[in-house]
């Protein structure tokens, strides 16, 4: 089927973000989904709301919309119930993907102001608040006025509905809205989680699996929308030398180690640090493999740069395979190496030494523009011991004893440790692969 405008059922309307448009706000935005254009505010003010908990801050938003908005002039009047249940839905998603603590009692007002309406006024307001959200906060950061960012995911909005005919479509504009036999409106983070699901239409019924398929194209819409979220705010004007590969960390000892193998061949090597505009990407996969190639694909696509990017963690036997993906923070969300020892020697307190076998293990995936990924793994075999040992290392390895020693991973000198680890292991799979990749044909050609 082909809709009115001549878009597919699952196809977005033109999405368009225009991020620092305005000389005042903290953070400021037009998005545009097709035809409905939003001015999304943020000012940063020094005190918290009454509405915050002591010793946090608040999120707030005002929706409204300009009295020219839609097709007959609207008086200028106060928020009406129902824009203040839009403000109350849009900063609710908001405090939802952050945490108010780290705000410090102050508070964040998001202004959305609707300059043209043609259907998915909420979704775009709640979008776009996000970028204007994540711009203010940055320049918090930047200033050093937050000890640490309090937004731990994007988030955003789509609507879907069902139309007369049965076919469900993606971004409903006015006219599609006015015809749905039923509409909805979705919010949902980077993770995949929704925050707020609102059904609403005319006196009908409709199917389970028309459900499904409403929310199936919703969370397809929004996961478009987060990337163009994230494309937004990319600091375009960072220029990058040609031969320059980018490593998928803020850890500049992690870089080094692979200094060597690219700048051999003439390649520059950048990190994290050197792209501060760059969002956060959330390692929501269940594989090593998958959160390395979420990190890598999500942020060469970003920077139109190669990029390199590791995922990396413990799988002891007697657990299962755990910590695995989940090693950094095994503990907790602090990441804290110590709390992850104690941890796991607590869950390996009544397990005998033949029963302690674990490994390291090292995906290394390699991103590029127009370019399938490539992508080598290596594991560190060994076992758990009883009391950490050593001074070199980080994470567990003064629990990790390797095959063969009676020495920790911690007690070997770098250059040894570097020679024998999961790691080690991956550069030495890479280096026999990676330029040939890097330099052949792209896809396509």
């Amino acid at each position: 089927m082909i809709r009115h405008t001549g878009r597919t059922p699952r196809e977005l309307r033109n999405i368009q973000i225009k991020t620092n448009v305005f000389k005042y706000p903290e953070g400021s935005v037009v998005i545009a989904f097709g035809d409905t254009e939003v001015i999304c505010n943020a000012t940063v003010q020094p005190q918290a709301s009454k509405q915050a908990a002591s010793a946090q801050g608040w999120i707030s938003v005002e929706y409204n919309q300009l009295p020219r908005a839609t097709g007959q002039r609207q008086s200028r009047k106060s928020l009406t119930a129902a824009d203040e249940n839009l403000s109350e839905t849009i900063g609710k998603a908001l405090r939802g993907v952050c945490d108010l603590s780290r705000l410090e009692e102050r508070e964040i007002v998001i202004d959305c102001d609707v300059v043209q309406a043609d259907g998915a006024t909420q979704s775009a307001s709640l979008t776009g608040a996000f970028v204007a959200l994540r711009l203010a906060v940055n320049r918090l950061l930047a200033q050093n006025e937050l000890a640490s960012d309090p937004i731990r995911e994007n988030v955003a909005g789509v609507g879907v509905a069902l139309l007369p005919d049965g076919t469900c479509v993606l971004d409903p504009d006015e006219y599609e809205e006015e015809q749905a036999l039923v509409g909805m409106s979705l919010v949902m983070n980077e993770g995949g989680d929704f925050l707020s699901i609102q059904a609403f239409g005319a006196d009908t019924s409709f199917s389970g699996n028309d459900l499904n398929e409403l929310l199936h194209y919703g969370v397809v819409g929004i996961e478009s929308l987060i990337a163009a979220q994230k494309e937004a705010l990319v600091d375009k004007t960072h220029e990058v030398p040609e031969k320059t590969i980018v490593i998928a960390t803020g850890n500049v000892g992690k870089a080094k180690e692979f200094a060597a193998l690219f700048g051999a061949a003439g390649y520059e090597i950048k990190t994290l640090k050197d792209f501060p505009d760059l969002p956060d990407v959330a390692e929501t996969g269940t594989t090593f493999e998958a959160n390395a190639r979420l990190k890598a694909e999500t942020i060469s696509q970003l920077i139109q740069q190669p990029v390199l990017a590791d995922d990396s963690g413990l799988c002891v036997d007697a657990l299962s395979g755990m910590p695995g993906v989940y090693s950094a923070r095994f503990a907790g969300e602090q990441k804290s190496d110590a709390a992850n020892n104690a941890k796991l020697l607590h869950e390996l307190y009544d397990v005998p030494d033949e029963k302690r076998g674990a490994h390291f293990h090292c995906t290394l995936v390699f991103a590029a523009p127009q370019k399938d990924s490539l992508v080598v793994s290596a594991d560190w075999y060994g076992r758990i011991g009883r009391i950490p040992r050593g001074d070199y290392g980080f994470g567990y390895d003064p629990l990790f004893i390797p095959d063969g020693m009676e020495k920790t991973s911690a007690e070997l000198l770098p250059a040894e440790k570097n020679h024998l680890s999961h790691r080690g292991q991956a550069m030495a799979k890479l280096q026999d692969q990676w330029q040939a990749w890097l330099e052949g044909p792209v896809k396509g050609a």
